[in-house]
């Protein structure tokens, strides 16, 4: 929950059949940089340019050589920054898990499960207002372009994953036992809703996912007991 659902942006399975590039030729096939072109030198550079060309030609319309001509990069360049054209939108998303595993690793004790869970989507979803304009459109093409829901899956179960596994060890059973899936799926819906909220109908995220969290947190203490 971007950042996000993939992460806060705050820098901010191989790829299937059909959805994107996802190796680029031998080094000495690269095609040179255009001349007098700033060479992008960074991840969060190179997403901007890319987002700014799925914007204009869409995201299918766009391809990798697309992103790295308009970057002043070789497309091999492209390739060590992203596997492949549908990991653009999600940004640097591993390093944002492990950072929403450490914040739940670090959570005291004493803190209510829900609080934890809640208090930890919150965190990995705060944007820096600077930022907040990219990130509505990262999660504008996570949301809403068709040809990444497949890629958008994987994403989503690798999160579901982190809240599995802080369920798990807190309540002494497996990950893959239903309480934690339960609580893993149930927050990840409510975050997407609280995003779909925010790009529709404006406000502000961070309040939309605490008090959307607080909702379900308030479900889960009348039905399951879980404190």
């Amino acid at each position: 929950m971007a950042s996000s659902l993939c992460g806060g942006s705050r820098e901010v399975v191989a790829a299937m059949k059909g959805l994107g590039e996802v190796a680029g030729p031998p080094e000495a096939l690269e095609a040179p940089a255009q001349l007098g072109r700033r060479r992008i030198t960074t991840r969060a550079e190179l997403e901007h340019v890319a987002f700014e060309l799925f914007e204009r030609q869409g995201f299918e319309g766009t391809t990798v050589d697309d992103i790295a001509s308009a970057a002043g990069i070789g497309r091999r360049t492209f390739f060590r920054y992203f596997a492949s054209k549908n990991d653009v939108p999600w940004g640097n998303f591993a390093a944002e898990l492990d950072r929403m595993r450490a914040w739940l690793a670090a959570c005291p004790a004493e803190t209510p499960l829900m609080d934890a869970v809640r208090l930890a989507i919150v965190d990995f979803n705060t944007v820096p207002a600077e930022d907040l304009g990219w990130h509505r459109r990262r999660m504008r093409l996570i949301l809403d372009v068709p040809v990444l829901m497949s890629h958008s899956m994987l994403r989503f179960a690798e999160w579901r994953q982190v809240i599995a596994d802080f369920v798990a060890e807190r309540t002494g059973q497996t990950a893959g036992a239903l309480l934690p899936q339960t609580i893993a799926y149930a927050s990840l819906g409510v975050a997407i809703a609280a995003y779909e909220q925010w790009l529709h109908a404006d406000g502000d995220l961070t309040i939309l996912l605490d008090d959307a969290m607080r909702g379900l947190a308030a479900s889960f203490r009348e039905s399951d007991g879980v404190e």
